[in-house]
């Protein structure tokens, strides 16, 4: 039985067992991922999950109830379910179904025809044989991996709403491992699109030419200097801390910026993104797992935060109306928050002229130790780094094994200059982060 027959049999049952208010959420995903190492594949995965979610209103209150399985004595199980939940809860905490009538974004989706086994084998292949052949000295081995997936999502409900997302991707990756024969280092990189359009050999050229120019690192200096993040080490620092824009966050106590709606909490430069539809959006949506219609919005804009994100059930306890930023981990998770493409908006410089702005600091490149070393309540984080020395306005030798600590709140005050040119290290999904390279006045490092 397929997801649109089901939604037939659930609104069937749902109206033999009385039960007027309703919603049924279904999600299902699938995905491909082939490695190629030393000149074979060494891994093959393939996977697929999803199912149903339904949840009705009992009295005033909302049960729950999923399954994997779709046939009709599932359904009218799951009704059961779901009703004696909602019965048994304890909560009165407010209950929200989406409304049908709302107005959204068009997209313009072409599914990706994805690619068969035999292309991804043989990409995976081709791509880890370029890690070799861009630099035989120094790489003694490299890693490539290809991979596929589709995601789709309904959402039908009582009160008339029915829709429904489905969208394909796929991509390729090179990890290469270099040697200068006293230590090793490593980089890869990612490329999302049909597999047939990736330059495999530019790919690989870019995680081999990033390996090599970690080797020869030295510990940094202790200091408090300039510091400018890269757009991935940025990019981890935002992902990181996007908790603190979620109102459910903000109304656990769980975040700082609680009442700061309408506030300054950022340098003027800064303006932070959410937008579903950004242009190297991994899976573009428009709406969220409420079925509210998603769209851009700037959460700060010129260093004012405009905007926490909502859901519905955060945005009435606030009084307000929701962003569209309802999430669900999986088919059978509890409703959430979380952004779509959230990233630090553009300058107008290139990175060699944020190095010329900083005189003499540290280009970090690398953050470790993101989940132990960052508290994502208080902004506070001490996290193992690597990158480069800036001497002159210049980037210069590498270094590495280095801290550095500060307060996220506090770095976003301090942001003096921005690059002009956003990246989206890891693209994939609904949820995506993105940031250009950033110029922070002052960091605390310890080194050597």
């Amino acid at each position: 039985m397929n997801i649109q027959e089901f939604k037939a049999v659930i609104l069937a049952e749902a109206a033999k067992a009385n039960i007027t208010e309703f919603e049924l959420y279904y999600q299902n995903g699938s995905s491909t991922s082939i490695s190629a190492f030393n000149g074979e594949i060494n891994e093959f995965s393939s996977s697929e999950e999803g199912g149903v979610c339904f949840r009705c209103k009992v009295d005033g209150k909302m049960g729950y109830a999923s399954t994997e399985a779709l046939s009709t004595e599932e359904a009218v199980g799951l009704i059961k379910r779901a009703a004696a939940n909602a019965v048994s809860l304890e909560t009165d905490d407010p209950a929200f179904l989406g409304e049908a009538g709302k107005t959204y974004e068009k997209l313009e989706l072409v599914p990706m025809t994805l690619p068969s086994t035999e292309e991804l084998i043989q990409t995976a292949l081709d791509t880890q044989k370029e890690v070799i052949s861009c630099d035989e000295a120094s790489t003694p081995n490299g890693v490539a991996r290809t991979f596929s997936e589709t995601m789709s999502i309904s959402i039908f409900n009582s009160n008339g709403l029915d829709l429904y997302y489905e969208n394909t991707g796929a991509g390729a990756m090179a990890m290469a491992v270099t040697t200068d024969g006293k230590e090793m280092t490593n980089s890869y990189e990612i490329k999302l699109g049909e597999l047939n359009k990736i330059d495999t050999h530019a790919l690989a050229k870019k995680a081999v030419d990033n390996a090599k120019s970690k080797l020869g690192a030295t510990v940094a200096p202790t200091a408090v200097c300039p510091v400018v993040f890269s757009a991935d080490a940025m990019t981890s620092l935002l992902s990181t801390y996007s908790g603190i824009f979620s109102s459910e966050n903000t109304q656990k106590g769980l975040s700082l910026l609680a009442g700061k709606e309408g506030t300054a909490i950022a340098a003027p430069m800064v303006t932070l993104m959410d937008d579903p539809f950004y242009k190297d959006s991994a899976m573009p949506i428009n709406f969220d797992a409420e079925g509210s219609p998603s769209y851009c919005k700037k959460v700060i804009e010129n260093g004012v935060l405009n905007t926490l994100l909502y859901n519905m059930k955060t945005a009435a306890i606030a009084g307000r109306e929701t962003t569209g930023n309802a999430s669900k981990a999986g088919y059978n998770s509890d409703i959430g928050i979380h952004p779509f493409t959230m990233y630090l908006a553009p300058g107008t410089e290139s990175e060699e002229e944020l190095f010329a702005k900083a005189g003499n600091g540290v280009y970090i490149t690398s953050l470790g130790g993101l989940h132990a070393g960052a508290n994502t309540i208080s902004g506070d984080f001490s996290l193992q780094s690597s990158g480069f020395m800036i001497e002159n306005g210049k980037k210069t030798y590498p270094v590495k094994s280095f801290t550095v600590a500060g307060n996220f709140y506090d770095l976003l005050n301090k942001i003096t200059a921005l690059s002009d040119k956003v990246e989206l290290p890891f693209p994939g999904g609904i949820t995506s982060f993105g940031s250009p390279a950033v110029l922070v006045s002052e960091m605390s490092i310890a080194g050597k």
